[in-house]
């Protein structure tokens, strides 16, 4: 009786990709459909779950002065988009939720929009979309958190599991399955009979 190695599994550049920018996308593309749907599903519904419990404000870059930089004249809308690069270190530093919620993919991208300071709607009938994961002002924040309960904090810890969790979806893409099947499922042998002469 002849033992099988077991079959290597490729990686998939192109899925851990996919799954970085959309749980769960990478699974779909590589025809794991149930399980793509389940990843997208459970972690796109925990992270915007946590971001509603935060009343949608709990997934944000602040912007800070540099450490060369005296606060107290410090004023957000002056700087610039290399300024603001150059102190993305410190600025992550003062918000380190950020670098978990991060590897969502697309859901948390907003934040970098606003972050830089790109275009957004400039119309009040479409404040959400304006306002989303826009750095709110130390007033808002001390009025949210002195005005609610534990939620707010429940919520971002929410956020952070499900970008720290899509990691581990981005390397079941990549990687593919721990699993390739169940060994005691007989095999079919590909190699052609020799017939007898």
């Amino acid at each position: 009786m002849s033992t099988r190695a077991p079959q290597e599994h490729p990686v998939s550049l192109l899925g851990g990709v996919l799954s970085y920018l959309v749980p769960g996308l990478g699974q779909i593309v590589q025809g794991r459909i149930g399980k793509g749907l389940l990843f997208m599903v459970s972690l796109l519904g925990l992270f915007h779950l946590g971001q509603a419990m935060g009343d949608w404000k709990n997934v944000y870059i602040p912007i800070t002065a540099g450490a060369r930089e005296d606060e107290r004249f410090f004023e957000p809308k002056n700087q610039s988009r290399s300024e603001r690069f150059a102190n993305l270190h410190h600025n992550l530093y003062q918000r380190w939720q950020y670098l978990g919620q991060f590897w969502i993919g697309i859901a948390a991208w907003p934040a970098l929009w606003q972050y830089f300071d790109m275009p957004v709607p400039a119309d009040e009938s479409q404040r959400f979309w304006r306002n989303l994961q826009r750095a709110p002002s130390e007033a808002e924040i001390n009025n949210f958190w002195v005005n609610s309960d534990k939620t707010p904090d429940l919520g971002w810890i929410y956020t952070v599991i499900a970008g720290v969790l899509n990691i581990l979806v981005i390397y079941d893409a990549y990687a593919g399955p721990a699993h390739p099947g169940d060994p005691r499922e007989p095999k079919k042998d590909k190699q052609p009979q020799e017939t007898a002469a």
